[in-house]
């Protein structure tokens, strides 16, 4: 007599079963099952102890996810690599990779240094160590999950997944796999452990709205908040003093004294990507791709910034750049009046940033522009799109849906890209797109009116 396909697993483990006590050791452990998914129902008035199970409020990756994330199975991903945004991306794509085979997401290693190629010079560094492990989990809850190494009942019990690769490795193979994975025998299994290459070039089979549920979950260690608080609190004090300075003036007659900031004051952060290498690769990129609207000089940037219809001045202007640029003068001048251009060396903490790795000074980097109470970017930066995400969600949760004809808080624009009155053109995420690849690898397609 035949044995049944799901009974080989057991064979191979010593188990020698017939047909029939194949069946009673299903039949067992389908009871199983379901006393795991009864039972925290029935006993949940009795303090009964806690579940092995997550469960799921969002189904956009139902596919064998019936009974919620699994707290006893996980997954383990190579170290994560490249800039901050590069990473955060790949994170993100691990935990909605986990959240696909229904397991915990084992905590990766991130880098703290910026090497493409010599892969022997990355740093290690620990996702703990920049962002929060607890409030990721908390955050989070019930739609994805990260674990501990320490978690591990069985540190032999790894199963370890080769990822394709090259153009014959298509999504649609890559997702097989995936499913195949998902199913027993690799359900045994208390880790599987994926080999090759790092997440961020995985095929991307997530929409939008996943990755950004898992990045609004990211939340910074204290030490990289507070330096952030530092920078913002310079720049907001830099503003105050020019608007004061502008009170003063003889035509107004105002005394400051006699009106004190009731508010912060407004700052606009600009992701200024005019530094050599990028230049080379956007060139190349426009070339390849047949469009023109990519690279922005030094000058285009400028222009466009002072057309910005609407905006205040005197106002301060964050230019976040590459540390290559920081002893360029040329970038703080040619401004329009009352743009006053900033950045970490002139505001007087270029030491305070050296004092961490790449990585860290990103962070800080990041969230001063995310802050910013308008952020221009280019629109085929990684680093641009994530915070125009982020600013993104933020207006979603205040019931703002389309940056057109209204007076926006915290508007983005891409610099780029003309808009109207010769500035640049105004930003919103599209949160409907089904990947994240128009994100990860540069986009065009930035529309005026996008319905979330």
């Amino acid at each position: 007599m035949d044995v049944p396909p799901y009974c080989k697993h057991f064979k191979v483990h010593g188990c020698h079963l017939n047909s029939f006590a194949c069946k009673c050791v299903v039949l067992a452990f389908i009871a199983l099952i379901l006393r795991a998914v009864l039972l925290p129902t029935f006993h949940s008035f009795g303090g009964a102890e806690q579940s092995k199970l997550v469960f799921i409020s969002n189904l956009s990756l139902s596919l064998g996810h019936k009974f919620g994330i699994r707290k006893d199975k996980f997954l383990e991903v190579p170290q994560i690599v490249w800039g901050l945004n590069n990473q955060k991306i790949a994170f993100a794509r691990a935990c909605l990779t986990a959240k696909f085979l229904n397991r915990t997401l084992l905590m990766p290693s991130l880098s703290a240094s910026l090497f493409y190629k010599e892969v022997e010079l990355l740093e290690p560094i620990s996702f703990d160590k920049v962002f929060q492990f607890k409030k990721f989990n908390s955050l989070c809850n019930g739609f994805v999950q990260l674990g501990e190494f320490s978690d591990l009942r069985n540190q032999t019990g790894a199963f370890e997944l080769q990822k394709g690769s090259g153009r014959r490795w298509t999504p649609e193979r890559d997702l097989d796999q995936l499913k195949q994975h998902n199913e027993d025998p690799y359900n045994e299994f208390d880790v599987i452990r994926i080999i090759g290459k790092n997440p961020f070039l995985w095929h991307d089979h997530w929409p939008v709205k996943d990755y950004a549920k898992v990045f609004e979950c990211l939340v910074l260690v204290d030490e990289i908040m507070n330096e952030a608080d530092k920078v913002v609190s310079r720049i907001r004090d830099i503003g105050a003093t020019q608007v004061r300075s502008q009170n003063e003036s003889p035509q107004n007659g105002i005394n400051p004294a006699e009106k004190p900031f009731l508010q912060p004051v407004p700052y606009v952060a600009v992701h200024m990507r005019i530094e050599i290498d990028w230049m080379i690769h956007c060139k190349k990129l426009e070339q390849r791709s047949n469009i023109t609207q990519i690279c922005s000089s030094k000058e285009e940037i400028m222009e466009r910034v002072g057309n910005i219809a609407g905006l205040k001045t005197p106002v301060v202007v964050y230019l976040a750049v590459a540390d290559s640029l920081l002893h360029d003068p040329s970038i703080l001048s040619g401004w329009k009046e009352g743009l006053i251009p900033y950045e970490k060396k002139k505001l007087g903490l270029e030491g305070t940033y050296k004092k961490f790795p790449y990585l860290i000074q990103s962070a800080i980097d990041y969230e001063v522009c995310l802050r910013a109470d308008v952020f221009v970017g280019n629109s085929f930066s990684t680093f641009s799109n994530l915070i125009v995400l982020d600013r993104t969600q933020k207006l979603i949760r205040m019931g703002v849906t389309s940056s057109c004809g209204v007076d926006v808080r915290w508007p983005s624009y891409a610099y780029n890209i003309l808009g109207e009155a010769k500035g640049p053109q105004r930003w919103m995420t599209n949160m409907s797109g089904s990947s994240l690849q128009a994100i990860s690898y540069g986009s065009n397609d930035i529309l005026c009116c996008v319905d979330p």
